[in-house]
C-alpha cells in the first residue's frame, strides 16, 4: 500500500511531554500491574468510599481470599465471571479476584433489566455472577436461575462505610440472598490464603465488555490483558508527569472508560481511587471537597449536571489538575462555560469499548481547536503507538479536511467480538477497527468526530450531521442538554428535530430556539421542531439516547 499522510503521523508535532510518541508498558497483564502497586506502597490508600477506605495490602488480601473461594467453586482459566455492581469497593475486589483465578470479567450495567441481562449472560455464559443484594433480588437472581448459573455472590452498597448518605442510601437495606455467598464474608474467611497460581499472558482475555447496544444488539468486545494494561500504563505516564494526587471515579466502573481510565489507571499509577457509589451531583461535589483528587474523567452530561447544581463553587474543583471528558460527545460551549466558572479546561478524548477506552486525547498542555465551518470540537490526537485514518467507502485514505469513516490501529484494539466471527471480519480487519464513526483530520493532525454513520440526516438530499446542530444549541445560554434526530417529512424526506432540556432557572420556548438556530445554520440544517423536556434519556454512562427520542411515539 502506498504511503499516505497518516503514515507520516503529522500529529507527532503536537505531542508534549505527557504524550510521547511511543511507550513501552512495564508489564503485559493487569495482575503484574496490581502486584507492583501493592509492592510499592502496601499501606497506601487504594480506595476511598465515603468515610471508609481500603489500602493496597487490604485490597490484595481481600481479592486473594475471594479468588480462593472462586477456585473452590470451580472457576478456572478462561471462565467468565459477571459483575453487576455500582462504584463500590467490592467491584475492585471482585475484578481482581476474577483475574487472580484466571477468569474473564464481564462487567454489567446495573441499569440492565431482564431482557438485556438475558441476552448478555446467555452469550457470555458466566460460571459465576457477583451482584448487589438489591440487584439480585430485583432482577439478576431470576435470570441467573433461568440460565443455570451455578455460583452467585452478593454484597451491599452499605458495606465499607458508615455514613449512609440519605441522598444515595435512603432506600438501601441489608437483605442477604438465600443460596448466595456474601462477598466480604468469604473473602475474609480466606484471609491470608493464596489462590492456586495461574499463568496470565497479554493475549489472555481480561474483560468481556458488551457495547452499550444503543445501535442494536450488544456485542462483547474481547479486551485482552495487553489491551487493558497498555491503556492503563498510558494513563500512568500522563499522571506521573502531572504530579501526585488521587483519581475521582466520575464515570461508572462497569463502563470501559471507568474500568481503564479510572480503575486501571489507579492500579498502574499506585493512586487512590475515590468512589461515591453512583452519580449524584451533590454527592460528587462533597466527595471532591473531601478527598481533593487531582484527576477525573467523565461524560459531558455529568459536567453539565455539576455546573447546574445550585451549591457548586470553584472551590469544589480547586484540587484538580487534569479534567477530561470521555464516553459522550463534548460540546465546545460546555468547555468554555466550565472554564469561565471554575477555572478548568475540560480536555476531550475519543475511544470505544473496542479500543479499550482511549484512542485519542488532548495533550495536557494544549487546547483542542474548534473547526470553524462546523463548530465541532476536536477530540485530540492519537495517543501512544496509535494511528487513526479517515477512509472512504472503499477503504482508501482520504486527505486532511475530507470527511470519512474513522479507522483505528493500535495496541489497545481488541482482537475480536465474542462469538461473532462475521462482525469481527467486518469491523476488525487486519487488526484495524472500522468504527462506524464519521470524522476528519485537519492539516496539523487534530481529529474531529462528526457523528455516527447511521445518525446522518438526509434533508432534500443534503447531509445534516446532528452534532453540528447540537453544538449550535449548546451555545444558547438557556440550553442544558440537546439531542438532534431526523424525522420523516413528506416534502424533504427527512427533516431536523431537536430535543432540549433547559439550564437551572433558565427560560426559553421552542420558537425562540428555532429562531436562534435559523441565524446560525443553513436553511436545510436548522430544526423545524423543538421539544423541551425536563430531562433527556441517557444511558447509565451519560450518553444521550438519540434512538429513544427518534423512536418515541409522536
Amino acid at each position: 500500500m502506498l504511503s499516505s499522510v497518516y503514515d507520516e503521523r503529522p500529529w507527532k508535532a503536537l505531542y508534549d511531554g505527557d504524550i510521547p510518541a511511543e511507550i513501552e508498558p512495564r508489564f503485559d497483564n493487569m495482575l503484574d500491574v496490581f502486584a507492583a502497586a501493592v509492592r510499592d506502597d502496601p499501606d497506601g490508600t487504594a480506595l476511598t468510599y465515603f468515610d471508609g477506605s481500603v489500602t493496597f495490602a487490604e485490597l490484595d488480601e481481600l481479592s486473594s481470599g475471594l479468588a480462593c473461594y472462586l477456585a473452590e467453586r470451580g472457576l478456572a482459566g478462561g471462565d467468565r465471571m459477571a459483575v453487576y455492581l455500582q462504584n463500590v469497593p467490592q467491584f475492585a475486589v471482585a475484578v481482581l479476584a476474577g483475574w487472580k483465578a484466571g477468569a474473564i470479567v464481564v462487567p454489567l450495567n446495573p441499569m440492565y433489566r431482564v431482557r438485556e441481562l438475558t441476552k448478555i449472560l446467555g452469550d457470555a455464559q458466566p460460571h459465576v455472577v457477583v451482584s448487589s443484594e438489591k440487584g439480585w433480588h430485583e432482577v439478576l437472581g431470576d435470570v441467573a436461575r433461568e440460565l443455570g448459573i451455578g455460583t452467585a455472590i452478593t454484597t451491599s452498597e452499605l458495606d465499607v462505610q458508615t455514613r449512609h448518605d440519605p441522598r444515595l442510601f435512603a432506600a438501601s437495606e441489608r437483605k442477604p440472598a438465600t443460596g448466595c455467598a456474601d462477598l466480604l464474608s468469604v473473602a475474609r474467611a480466606h484471609a491470608g490464603q493464596q489462590p492456586p497460581a495461574v499463568s496470565v499472558s497479554g493475549d489472555d482475555l481480561a474483560l468481556l465488555v458488551y457495547t452499550s447496544g444503543t445501535s442494536g444488539v450488544p456485542k462483547g468486545a474481547t479486551n485482552t490483558h495487553a489491551n487493558v494494561t497498555f491503556n492503563s500504563e498510558g494513563m500512568r505516564v500522563r499522571l506521573e508527569n502531572e504530579g501526585p494526587g488521587g483519581i475521582f471515579a466520575l464515570a461508572p466502573l462497569f463502563h470501559i472508560t471507568g474500568l481503564v481510565c479510572q480503575f486501571g489507571a489507579a492500579l498502574a499509577a499506585g493512586r487512590q481511587l475515590n468512589l461515591s457509589y453512583r452519580f449524584e451531583p451533590g454527592v460528587v461535589l462533597d466527595t471532591l471537597a473531601e478527598h481533593r483528587p487531582a484527576y477525573m474523567i467523565g461524560p459531558s452530561t455529568a459536567y453539565m449536571a455539576l455546573m447546574n447544581h445550585p451549591d457548586v463553587t470553584p472551590e469544589h474543583f480547586a484540587s484538580l489538575r487534569m479534567v477530561y471528558s470521555g464516553g459522550a460527545p463534548l460540546p465546545s460551549a460546555v468547555v468554555e462555560s466550565f472554564r469561565q466558572r471554575f477555572g478548568h479546561y475540560i480536555r476531550n478524548g475519543y475511544g470505544l469499548t473496542e479500543t479499550t477506552a482511549t484512542a485519542t486525547s488532548v495533550p495536557v498542555h494544549r487546547e483542542a481547536p474548534v473547526d470553524e465551518s462546523s463548530g465541532t470540537l476536536s477530540v485530540g490526537i492519537p495517543t501512544y503507538n496509535t494511528v487513526l485514518r479517515i477512509v472512504d467507502e472503499n477503504g482508501a485514505d482520504l486527505p486532511p479536511g475530507e470527511v470519512g469513516e474513522i479507522v483505528i490501529e493500535g495496541p489497545m484494539v481488541v482482537p475480536a467480538y465474542w462469538n461473532k466471527p462475521e462482525e469481527t471480519a467486518q469491523g476488525i480487519r487486519n487488526g484495524a477497527l472500522h468504527t462506524g464513526d464519521v470524522g476528519f483530520m485537519d492539516a496539523q493532525g487534530w481529529f474531529y468526530v462528526v457523528d455516527r454513520k447511521k445518525d446522518m440526516i438526509n434533508a432534500s438530499g443534503f447531509k445534516v450531521w446532528p452534532r453540528e446542530v447540537e453544538d449550535v444549541l449548546y451555545n444558547h445560554p438557556a440550553v442544558r442538554e440537546a439531542a438532534v434526530v431526523g424525522v420523516p417529512d413528506a416534502y424533504r424526506g427527512e427533516t431536523v428535530k431537536a430535543f432540549v432540556s433547559l439550564a437551572h432557572e433558565a427560560e426559553a420556548d421552542a420558537e425562540d430556539l428555532v429562531e436562534y438556530c435559523k441565524v446560525q445554520l443553513a436553511a436545510y440544517k436548522y430544526p423545524r421542531e423543538i421539544d423541551i423536556l425536563d430531562e433527556l434519556p441517557k444511558t447509565a454512562t451519560g450518553k444521550i439516547l438519540r434512538r429513544e427520542l427518534r423512536d418515541a411515539p409522536k
